[in-house]
């Protein structure tokens, strides 16, 4: 019964099993079948389709399957069969590349130069620094320069002597910083300008003939100056400096200068504010009249100068103005005066290409003390007044040509009232003093437009060599003067300095200063009908070089060649310079 059953369910399972097949067999007949009748059709699509979120539908994080039959992956089991392989290389130990260190350069405190040249000319300097305390310091600065003349056509003394010593102390605290020093100046010249062909002043031998004329001023100068500075405070620093002048004619001068600096925080800025007091006071004691009077000259001008520095991003901009009240009370006159004080920059392309420009104004307190310095043989019965600097509107752009070349373009126009310009004084009738025998200068004033083009290069190539080289030509319009007296168009100057070796070292510097104008008068000071006329100061190409040897750290020779070209030119009317000029000398530097 048993078997027959098993028979009975054999029989149903094949028939079952056949059906399917042939069910299978006949569906892929009937598909291929209906691929092979697809014909095709043109499709016009009316509007593209554009779905909306209705038509979209979430899909289930986990699908449903459908499959009657859920099949288990397999799991295969990975095996590696590890065999050791013989090896006879040995890697060696990494060392770190080994770089040259440069020497240290010892720093010394103190130094001495002595050196002597053509002209009976000496050179000396000392400079000692004493680190008192940690936060402490004291130095002193000796210079003298000097040489005993010899200028080919002069016929009275053209030595000069030219000596400072300074003495500096300053001290840096928690929350501020101070300095102090004391500046002492002896400077000698003389009025050697005599034109050669003054012989016979109106039939009368002037002084200037014999052979002991004293042509000799000195001037002696003493200032203290002062500075100070603190952190995070209202007052931000100050600054201050007492000057006296005298000189062997009688003169003097007192100048005063005091600048203080404050910074206010206002709604988010810093406002700058500062502020300046000069006042100077001095009188001659000879005069061009036939009098010989006395001339004074007190002048105080007080000024004040708020701005406001914008940064934003790539700009800079300083918006400020700056206010001036002057009085003179020898003249019994006060002016006001008030400037821009505007500047801007920007970075157009990183630090290659920065323009820049500004609109700026001052007003210049001339006094003795700098026409002296700027040119020793002014007369001393000078008119002395402020410059009213109206205007500087300048624009130029800076920036790097490359890592090691930097450059500096830029044009300006300055308008400036009461600008100061040197003028050759004329001769006069058989003098006894020094200074009118047509050999000084005098001041005068002018209202004078500066359109000027300036232009630099900065050689950097590496710690051996670097050079820059700067030119500025100028031309000028005058209102009153025929010319802008002593004032060239053009001026030019190279700088280099190359460290050859370690031990030799070589550098040249180069002045080329244009043509300039002045008044001659005529030699004959009796003849009142002669005119005076323009003469014209031929330009001129001072080349200078210098040369060293380092024996160690300590000691250094040197030598130098000055005016190589060894012309004979007139910095000033009838003031030739020393031809070529040579000198040799050494430096010491040490440790007390």
């Amino acid at each position: 019964m048993i078997v027959h059953h098993i028979k009975t369910y054999k029989t149903i399972f094949l028939l079952a099993l056949g059906l399917g097949v042939s069910q299978v067999n006949a569906q892929e007949k009937e598909e291929k079948k209906d691929k092979q009748d697809l014909g095709t059709e043109v499709v016009n699509v009316v509007k593209p389709y554009t779905p909306t979120i209705s038509d979209a539908f979430k899909v289930k994080a986990t699908p449903k399957l459908n499959d009657s039959v859920n099949t288990t992956k397999k799991k295969v089991t990975y095996s590696i069969f590890s065999a050791p392989v013989a090896s006879t290389f040995t890697p060696a130990k990494g060392k770190a590349a080994a770089v040259k260190k440069a020497p240290k350069l010892k720093l010394y405190d103190n130094y001495a130069t002595i050196g002597f040249g053509s002209f009976t000319s000496v050179l000396a300097e000392f400079y000692s620094n004493f680190q008192i305390s940690r936060t402490e310091d004291f130095g002193v600065f000796l210079n003298h320069n000097s040489s005993q003349g010899g200028i080919d056509n002069v016929r009275v003394d053209d030595f000069f002597y030219d000596t400072r010593l300074n003495l500096n102390y300053g001290a840096r605290e928690r929350d501020f910083s101070w300095r102090t020093d004391l500046d002492v100046q002896h400077q000698v010249f003389n009025w050697y300008g005599i034109s050669p062909t003054i012989t016979d002043m109106g039939g009368v031998a002037g002084p200037i003939l014999t052979d002991d004329f004293d042509v000799t001023h000195s001037y002696l100068t003493g200032a203290i100056n002062g500075s100070v500075a603190f952190k995070d405070a209202i007052f931000k620093e100050g600054k201050a400096t007492v000057r006296y002048l005298t000189d062997s004619e009688s003169s003097n001068e007192l100048r005063a200068i005091i600048k203080p600096t404050i910074e206010l925080p206002i709604a988010g800025e810093n406002i700058t504010t500062g502020f300046i007091v000069d006042y100077v006071n001095g009188s001659f004691a000879n005069d061009f009249s036939p009098n010989i009077e006395e001339t004074k000259h007190s002048i105080l001008n007080v000024g004040v100068n708020p701005s406001l520095v914008i940064l934003r991003d790539d700009l800079t901009v300083n918006l400020g103005v700056a206010g001036f009240v002057s009085m003179d009370s020898e003249n019994s006159n006060t002016d006001f005066f008030v400037y821009p004080r505007i500047t801007a920059s920007y970075r157009v392309v990183s630090d290659y290409f920065i323009a820049y420009a500004g609109l700026e104004g001052n007003l210049q307190q001339n006094s003795y003390y700098d026409f002296v310095q700027e040119n020793p043989f002014v007369a001393p019965s000078l008119a002395i007044t402020p410059t009213d600097q109206q205007y500087d509107g300048y624009l130029g752009m800076k920036g790097k040509l490359s890592n090691s070349i930097s450059y500096n373009l830029r044009a300006n126009y300055v308008a400036e009232s009461n600008k100061a310009l040197f003028i050759f004084n004329p001769a006069q009738v058989a003098s006894s003093v020094a200074f009118l025998n047509g050999n000084s200068f005098s001041i005068v004033y002018d209202d004078v437009e500066t359109l000027g083009v300036f232009g630099e290069l900065n050689f950097d190539v590496n710690s051996n060599f670097k050079m820059k080289i700067n030119g500025q030509f100028n031309s000028y319009t005058t209102d009153n003067q025929e010319e802008a007296w002593n004032l060239p168009e053009l001026r030019a100057s190279v700088f280099a300095d190359y460290q050859i070796t370690q031990q030799w070292f070589a550098g040249i510097n180069l002045f080329f200063v244009g043509e300039r104008q002045d008044l001659l008068f005529a030699n004959d000071p009796t003849d009142i009908l002669a005119q005076p006329q323009v003469v014209t100061l031929d330009s001129y190409l001072d080349a200078n070089a210098h040369v060293g040897y380092r024996f160690n750290d300590r000691l250094s020779a040197f030598g130098r060649v000055n005016n190589i070209l060894n012309s004979d030119y007139q910095k000033w009317v009838n003031y030739e310079v020393q031809g070529l000029q040579g000198m040799i000398g050494a430096t010491y530097r040490f440790d007390f």
